[in-house]
């Protein structure tokens, strides 16, 4: 396919960095951009006459697509349930009868086709995704993100303890067994945008020596891993009492070799400074999860903290623990949470006139905007999953996973500013207030268009 878009196009080039072209181009051929630029750069393009000319409208802009760095596939039909509970009950009232049910495939069959194309729907062109312990069903997960045409990680779960009779894994040895079918499995698909990842559960139901087995599978099979930390105080005591010549929870990951620059671990609420100079230092990064950390009562993750440690963060959706499929609405919540942080380190402790600084790396507070919530959900979940060389903006060489946004549809188009407020604001401005409009109010019937390595899959 060779395809150039003529338009506005918005993408990040950094954390604070966003590019705006408001009369600009990017050229796609054969799944990735060979370039882009301002309109009257295209007639010194190459070959220009070959390309499908695709023109936006002025209501209209791409932006990359989204990257959830953490969802479970199959949780969503609890979604929006148990959570008036904390995690660790949460976790054995709901979640483990729900997965255990994965051993029926047509019940995954019906769930997965669901979750896949709903993700797409919303945006999400990359998905990290947690399965269960069940090789059929999990088999059944990528063998449709294969079909729909979704990038993807598909995680076999790996859990030997510490979970009910009817939802664990019979051994170590079994669970590794298991993970190098399902590896194989998928690796032998040969499709480059969907690859198995290692996925221990959490520290509290792998041992030290499923742990280390698994950190072996990724070298031999130079994989991505996956698993959670610090999501909640209680959570991180019980590590502590498994685990008690370890200094804190990312020592235990670290010393089982799981701790890697292409190693993504969700939440990190609770993480202590030193903690997070062992994640800068190995390259590990946090999924981000906003609504799951606030239904489940876990606490609030200090992005700006992790960014000022130089830690790379990306979003996750965490369903069903999150009660949203989108990741815009997570980045709704990823503003939500850092202007809470603002309240909350600003106000007087007690009346003693001191501020609550709890870390060096957060003494000058400033929340998170929605150009910072942008770059989470695109090039910085890339950084996150270390993807970044593929997709996550549009520079040249990359793939085109892109949205299609429109802003003249419901809900944003639901109220319009008059004329008059609309005068004398140069290009740059209006097309900043569309997509501050997107963020804050836009959902799926606004992404007219999804495109994964430059095909339509929406």
């Amino acid at each position: 396919m060779e395809r150039i878009f003529f338009g506005q196009i918005i993408h990040s080039t950094s954390f604070d960095s966003l590019e705006l072209l408001t009369d600009g181009f990017v050229a796609v051929k054969n799944g990735k951009i060979t370039a882009i630029g301002a309109k009257s750069e295209y007639e010194s393009l190459p070959e220009k006459e070959s390309y499908e000319k695709v023109e936006l409208t002025e209501s209209q802009f791409l932006l990359p697509g989204f990257i959830d760095c953490h969802i479970h596939a199959p949780q969503v039909p609890n979604i929006g349930l148990g959570l008036d509970k904390d995690l660790l009950g949460w976790l054995s009232t709901y979640t483990f009868p729900l997965e255990a049910e994965y051993k029926d495939v047509e019940f995954a069959q019906q769930v997965y086709s669901t979750v896949v194309r709903d993700t797409i729907a919303s945006g999400t062109t990359c998905a990290c995704y947690f399965a269960t312990i069940y090789n059929d069903s999990n088999k059944v997960l990528a063998d449709e993100i294969i079909r729909q045409g979704q990038r993807a990680f598909v995680g076999k779960v790996s859990s030997n303890r510490c979970c009910p009779d009817y939802y664990i894994e019979t051994g170590t040895d079994a669970s590794v067994q298991d993970n190098i079918d399902f590896i194989e499995y998928l690796l032998s698909k040969n499709i480059d945008r969907v690859k198995p990842i290692i996925t221990p559960r959490f520290a509290i139901s792998c041992d030290m020596e499923l742990m280390k087995k698994l950190a072996e599978l990724a070298v031999r099979y130079n994989l991505n891993v996956q698993s959670h930390i610090s999501e909640s105080l209680g959570e991180v005591e019980s590590v502590k009492e498994f685990y008690p010549h370890c200094k804190n929870y990312s020592n235990v990951y670290d010393e089982a070799k799981l701790m890697t620059n292409r190693c993504v671990l969700a939440h990190g609420v609770h993480l202590e400074d030193e903690e997070l100079e062992i994640f800068a230092t190995r390259g590990t990064s946090v999924a981000h999860c906003p609504t799951s950390n606030t239904n489940l009562g876990s606490g609030m993750c200090d992005v700006k903290r992790l960014h000022a440690a130089k830690v790379k963060v990306g979003l996750g959706t965490d369903v069903s623990g999150g009660n949203r499929i989108a990741i815009y609405d997570v980045m709704r919540a990823a503003l939500d949470v850092s202007h809470h942080l603002n309240v909350m380190k600003k106000q007087d402790v007690k009346g003693t006139g001191k501020v609550v600084p709890t870390s060096k790396y957060n003494e000058l507070y400033v929340p998170l905007n929605y150009k910072q919530v942008i770059y989470l959900a695109t090039l910085g979940g890339a950084e996150a999953l270390s993807i970044a060389d593929k997709v996550g903006n549009f520079m040249p060489g990359k793939e085109f996973d892109a949205l299609l946004i429109d802003t003249s549809v419901y809900p944003i188009n639901r109220y319009k500013l008059p004329a008059a407020l609309m005068q004398n604001k140069s290009p740059k401005e209006m097309l900043l207030e569309q997509l501050q409009k997107f963020v804050y109010v836009g959902n799926d019937q606004n992404i007219v268009n999804v495109f994964v390595a430059g095909q339509k899959v929406k």
